[in-house]
């Protein structure tokens, strides 16, 4: 979007928005003026007819108005009931709610309150009641209800909506006109409304056809931009005169195939086929692999890193982790080392060491380790490669756009990039999120590998589930038991979430007191948590009790079953990555799901995963439960969340939008515009594009 960077000012400067509100609205990242417009509502209502208590029928939808008193909850059935009386001049109506104890915190007696939902006959009570609320809003006491289309926002605690709306209007009151930066042929051609109309409309639409036209404005924006900056990305590197031309295969990689215990698939040969016709290429290498848990990315990675060293250069390999880091230092060293080729390893266990960091820095330097494998230490200012022809980011996900940047300037040329992930992302996502690679896919799994069975499970059953897993154990394998938290939380909504340290004390000092047990969570120390995987890869440990951490693990192939606590906390996408850590070797596997969610979107999220284990497919049913998250965020990609586009719902939206970044960028009459965009990309993503923002 085009805003003047005085637009960029604090939040503290619109009318309404005080010291207080503007501590609260930094709890919703609202900083700035710029924040605050881009705060857009979540939802909308229709609030263009209110209806008296007196008038309303059964099965209607109505918005009523009033005072709420006789607020009462109670259990029944595990279900949390909270009842009120909603009263107007004309009369009272009951309101209930379910399983939504927070609000016994925000409701009481005597406070104003407009609500929308459907009227039936409670059979609880036999009055005429609201059981089927929608949303309400809280009312200041002299505040009128406002008609018409009205926005939602995501709000926090001490800013209402009211505080939100009336901060929001009042910024658009003294906001300048904003300048447009596309051309008028791009916006003619998409059939777009100006963006000043869009950014005010979308607040406050007069009808729905205006709200869809500010939104499609403003979501062609979003994802245009972030197509622009990932075309400009790859404009900047895949230049002949910057890449390296690798040679032919030879006999290095020719030996390395023979030595492996295996064959490879006919989808791990198409894509390395790829691979090296990316490398022989003098354009630099952008590729993406797309892998489920267990297809074989490392193979295709390692012959591509074999393709560099034969060619006279180094290779660079990343891992998320360090222990995962030393995973494949061993696997590597114990296949290559034969042939010569000479394999180092840099991670934190090295860099504690100033004798050790130093051996190795020099060793990269004078070119004496051919191929270097590491975690985010490869990044690190004293690092310096001799001659670096190939960079392989491994679970690419957990790396932003800026620490693969940073890897690949180390380099004299530029390198060839090859990065990796297991985590199945939709097409339309690998187009958003991985605009600047070119994308392969191994969708064929190593014979062998056998698919795991899996199946949710109510609490009832947890018992008959530990016992199975203890018969497990003793017949020599070993388990994980994930859990969704570390430590009992203080938020209301996740109260009755048994976390990863009270289930390991049940666990440990029960049905497993005999069997050696062990704790893994995030806020462990690096060092701790390495030792405790170690113990548990080399069969020491025969349960570990887990957080999220294990979902890029290591290789434990005697680990035959996974049980997952409160299933219905994680994505669908995070079970499948989560359960690809069973299955690995010959026993056959079972994933158990633990849930007592009610909610629908829960149940289905289960019974998906009962029925396949294509990951893929997984993903794609995935967004289309939940749409697209947070599928942008610093942790998963180094890419901003979208805050008003929908990938899934604007498909076609965002296949125009790339086409559009794409003849923008290369067509060399909108080099005039370069400068507007970097500005634009800085002010909406900071550094997220840093490698383009700072020309």
């Amino acid at each position: 979007m085009s805003f003047k960077f005085e637009f960029t000012d604090n939040v503290m400067y619109v009318k309404g928005v005080g010291p207080r509100r503007a501590a609260a609205l930094e709890k919703l990242n609202i900083f700035t003026k710029y924040d605050l417009l881009t705060h857009y509502p979540r939802a909308y209502e229709n609030h263009s007819s209110l209806t008296k208590i007196a008038d309303v029928f059964e099965g209607e939808n109505v918005l009523l108005a009033g005072k709420i008193s006789n607020i009462t909850s109670r259990e029944a059935r595990g279900l949390t009931i909270i009842n009120a009386f909603l009263e107007d001049e004309t009369g009272y109506i009951q309101l209930t709610w379910f399983n939504q104890k927070y609000l016994l915190n925000l409701l009481r007696n005597g406070m104003r309150i407009l609500v929308i939902g459907k009227a039936k006959y409670d059979s609880w009570s036999g009055r005429l009641a609201l059981n089927q609320i929608q949303s309400f809003t809280i009312l200041e006491p002299d505040e009128e209800p406002e008609l018409g289309i009205v926005p939602i926002y995501s709000l926090t605690a001490a800013i209402s909506q009211n505080v939100m709306r009336t901060a929001v209007k009042n910024l658009l009151a003294t906001m300048p006109t904003l300048t447009e930066i596309l051309p008028q042929e791009l916006l003619r051609d998409q059939n777009l409304i100006p963006l000043d109309k869009a950014a005010r409309t979308i607040h406050f639409p007069q009808d729905k056809i205006e709200l869809d036209e500010a939104r499609r404005r403003l979501a062609f924006d979003e994802l245009f931009l972030i197509q622009c900056g990932l075309m400009l990305i790859k404009r900047q590197t895949q230049d002949e005169r910057l890449g390296i031309s690798h040679k032919k295969n030879g006999k290095l990689i020719k030996a390395a195939l023979a030595k492996l215990p295996f064959d490879l698939t006919g989808d791990q040969k198409k894509v390395f086929r790829t691979v090296a016709k990316d490398m022989e290429s003098k354009l630099p290498m952008r590729r993406l692999i797309q892998g489920d848990v267990g297809s074989g990315k490392t193979v295709v990675a390692l012959l591509a890193l074999l393709k560099t060293v034969e060619s006279g250069y180094q290779g660079a390999f990343m891992a998320p982790t360090e222990i995962l880091a030393i995973q494949h230092y061993e696997k590597f060293s114990a296949l290559l080392t034969d042939l010569g080729v000479r394999i180092g390893l840099l991670s934190a266990k090295i860099t504690h060491s100033k004798k050790l960091k130093d051996e190795a820095y020099q060793k990269i330097s004078k070119h004496e380790f051919d191929i270097v494998i590491g975690t985010h230490a490869l990044i690190q200012d004293e690092v310096k490669f001799a001659k670096l022809g190939l960079v392989v980011t491994d679970e690419q996900h957990r790396f932003g756009v800026a620490q693969r940047s940073t890897l690949e300037k180390k380099a004299d040329s530029v390198p060839d990039i090859l990065v990796m992930t297991a985590t199945p992302i939709p097409r339309t996502m690998t187009l958003t999120v991985y605009g600047d690679l070119d994308v392969s896919l191994i969708k064929e799994l190593p014979p062998g590998r056998k698919p795991i069975k899996t199946e949710a499970k109510s609490l009832r059953s947890r018992k008959k589930i530990y016992d199975f897993v203890r018969a497990e154990i003793l017949a020599g394998r070993q388990a994980y038991v994930v859990c969704p938290l570390i430590e009992r939380s203080e938020s209301e909504r996740l109260a009755d979430i048994e976390p990863a340290e009270e289930i390991f004390d049940m666990l440990s000092n029960g049905i497993f007191h005999d069997i050696p047990c062990a704790l893994l969570h995030g806020k462990m120390r690096p060092r701790d948590k390495d030792e405790i995987m170690e113990k548990f890869r080399d069969g020491e440990t025969k349960l570990l009790v887990s957080t999220t951490v294990i979902e890029v693990g290591v290789d434990v192939p005697n680990a035959s079953v996974m049980v997952v606590e409160h299933a219905e906390r994680f994505g669908l996408a995070q079970l499948h990555q989560l359960r690809g850590r069973v299955g690995r070797g010959a026993a056959k596997s079972y994933c158990i799901l633990i849930s007592d969610s009610k909610a629908n979107i829960a149940k289905a999220r289960l019974e998906i995963l009962e029925k396949t284990n294509d990951g893929f497919k997984l993903a794609e049913e995935d967004l289309k439960l939940r749409g697209p998250g947070q599928f942008f965020g610093e942790a998963q990609h180094g890419l901003p969340d979208l805050k008003i586009a929908d990938v899934f719902r604007d498909v076609e939206l965002l296949i125009q939008a790339r086409d559009a970044a794409e003849k923008f960028i290369t067509d060399d009459e909108n080099l005039n515009y370069f400068a507007s965009l970097r500005k634009n990309l800085a002010l909406a993503y900071g550094d997220k594009f840093s490698q383009i923002t700072a020309n």
